[in-house]
């Protein structure tokens, strides 16, 4: 039987009336979440859990990572993966991004020193709507000066996509934060956006190893070989090394064995509340040398 052009390629009315409904829906619990994230945030019921970053050669505790938590009063905890998105696609993420800011410096301020009196750093993750304007410079200066935290014990951690375009001012803007003594971390390096000539532009101070290059160490050998070129690669360029995601033994004694530093992963410790990353920073502390 002959069918036209048209008729083989028309969507069926039910398939169209079964859409639109469902479209709507999705559009209802968006303006909810954004509705109630808003009045979340106002009421600053987000808060930072802090996952430990170690010296892979000591097992010592020298910073942790913010990790911001949403407790919804009706939802449970509601994961950073459902709600920063709406957080991006509103002014949310600006005010958002401040109230971590805030609360991690003076979180951090509280925190015990580490091992040899050696005072643990905060790292925290910005938005690339952060660098819009001025809002990113000023509310680094507003959480140091409220929280009296030594700049040097605050790094940022950006991620690639937000660097790709090495604008002049992107550039001035992370001047003027490392200018104020804060760090800067390059996040999930090894996904493909930076090229090397960018990195060698960008006043950085840490590079962090993504977790997909982590995951099937030591027994990937094209693995093995991209982490052992980025180590380094960043040595190279004065940089720290952060290895994301280790969950074994084996990839910690091989990450340490060609010259990573620091690491971070279930191995360790999970995000945890403020007064947990206070303990575990103490049971390090206390324990005897070895």
């Amino acid at each position: 039987m002959f069918v036209s052009l048209s008729q083989s390629h028309s969507v069926p009315a039910t398939s169209r009336f079964k859409a639109e409904p469902s479209r709507r829906a999705e559009a209802v619990a968006h303006r909810k979440m954004e509705t109630d994230l808003r009045e979340a945030v106002e009421q600053r019921e987000l808060v930072p859990h802090y996952q430990p970053r170690i010296a892979l050669a000591t097992g010592a505790i020298i910073s942790a990572e913010a990790l911001l938590r949403w407790p919804h009063r009706r939802r449970g905890m509601v994961p950073p993966n459902v709600f920063i998105p709406v957080a991006e696609q509103s002014d949310l993420i600006i005010e958002l991004g401040g109230h971590v800011l805030d609360t991690a410096c003076h979180d951090a301020l509280s925190w015990p020193d580490g091992p040899d009196g050696y005072p643990v750093s905060v790292s925290v993750n910005v938005s690339a709507r952060q660098f819009e304007g001025a809002a990113l410079l000023g509310q680094v200066a507003h959480a140091l000066e409220s929280s009296g935290l030594p700049p040097e014990r605050l790094e940022l951690e950006l991620t690639e996509s937000m660097l790709v375009d090495g604008s002049v001012e992107t550039l001035l803007m992370l001047s003027a934060i490392r200018d104020l003594g804060v760090g800067l971390a390059l996040d999930d390096f090894g996904t493909g956006y930076a090229s090397l000539s960018m990195l060698k532009r960008l006043p950085l101070t840490v590079m962090k190893l993504d977790r997909s290059l982590v995951r099937d160490l030591p027994h990937d050998r094209e693995d093995a070989a991209i982490c052992r070129a980025i180590v380094e690669t960043g040595h190279a360029l004065g940089l720290a090394i952060v290895a994301e995601g280790i969950e074994t033994e084996a990839q910690r004694a091989f990450l340490s064995a060609i010259g990573c530093e620091e690491g971070q992963g279930w191995l360790f410790c999970a995000a945890v509340p403020n007064v947990q990353i206070k303990q575990r920073i103490n049971q390090f502390a206390e324990r005897p040398a070895v």
